[in-house]
This record gives C-alpha cells, structure tokens and sequence, in this order.
C-alpha cells in the first residue's frame, strides 16, 4: 500500500511524502532563495508537512494531502490521488463526498515540485496526531545516513530552522527508519 498511518483517530497530523523525479529538473520554489532556480536531479525525494488546521472537523490532513497529490491548470493528478481519496473515506479522515480542489494555485515551496509532471508520489507516511510534530519528524530524517540536504530551509518557511525536503540515497533503508522511528516519536521515547 503507497500509504500508512500511525497515530490516533485525528484528521490532523504530520506528515511525509516520498517523491519520485524521473529526470532532472531546475527549479525554483516560488519566492525561496528569491527565486533562484535549484537543480534536482532523479531519484527520491522527501517532503515533511503538517497540517493542524483549526478545526479538526474540516479534515485538515485529507485536504492538505490530496491538494499535494493534485496539479495546477488541469494537469493530470498524482496516480496516488485516488488511492489517497478512498483511504481518507475509509479511514474517518474524509466524509464521503470528499472532492479534490477544483484548481490549485502554487504556494508552499513543496508545489512546484509536486506540480512538474516528472514527479510522481510514491508513498505517504501520515501520523495521526494534533500535537505539533514536523520538526521532531524532519530532525528525525536529517538524522539518518540516507538523507541529504538540497537547500537549507527547503520546505520550512514557517518554522525557525530545519529543511523539510531532503534527497534520498537509499529508499528502503529510509522506509525502515521511518516504520522503526515514527512509532517512537509518537511514544515520547525518541
């Protein structure tokens, strides 16, 4: 399955994203770097997200999640997106009628990623949580051996210090961290 959750029964959380880039791409993320363009080269990436939203109600991390697996001026989706839709139904994280934005606009730096279609989702990590938890998660993944920094402060404009979108050097391994460290991270121990 491209997605797992651990947590509790929350529709708010933190989040990860594994991110495939089929070639190399320059990119700049919006207003990041003022704009300077960064060069990505193929392989896997990480994004490491939250969405808390201030009411638990209106399904925070379905939205955010899907708006991810979604593309700006009718490009085609991410493949995942359905999947995402039914696993949030399934899951109590989306009502029935949950729906896809009907467009999106480029705003958070991880969009113009998500937006090139030499990009594909691959899998999802989603921790059912409203406790705030996106830095311990990405100090967590710049801890591991299989992660490297793009550009410092990727992907984390709204937080002090860190970088929220990494490269990978070894997916699996990384899969490994993440299904051995998440749970730790929800216990308090790490």
């Amino acid at each position: 399955m491209s997605l797992r959750s651990f947590g509790n029964n929350s529709r708010q959380g933190t989040y990860a994203l594994f991110i495939a880039l089929s070639k190399e791409l320059g990119l700049s993320f919006g207003k990041f770097l003022k704009g300077k363009s960064i060069s990505l080269e193929p392989g896997i990436y990480l994004y490491i997200g939250s969405a808390l939203g201030e009411n638990a109600a209106a399904m925070p991390l379905a939205r955010r999640l899907v708006r991810h697996a979604s593309r700006s001026g009718g490009k085609a989706p991410h493949k995942i997106r359905n999947e995402m839709i039914c696993f949030f139904q399934e899951n109590n994280l989306a009502t029935k009628d949950f729906q896809p934005p009907p467009d999106k606009k480029l705003h958070w730096h991880i969009d113009y990623l998500l937006d090139s279609l030499n990009t594909q989702i691959l899998k999802a990590y989603i921790i059912r949580s409203p406790l705030r938890m996106e830095t311990a998660v990405s100090d967590m993944v710049l801890s591991l051996d299989e992660t490297f920094v793009i550009a410092r402060k990727l992907g984390a404009g709204d937080t002090r210090s860190g970088t929220h979108l990494v490269g990978i050097s070894n997916f699996d391994s990384c899969l490994a961290a993440f299904e051995k460290n998440i749970p730790e991270l929800l216990s308090g121990k790490k």
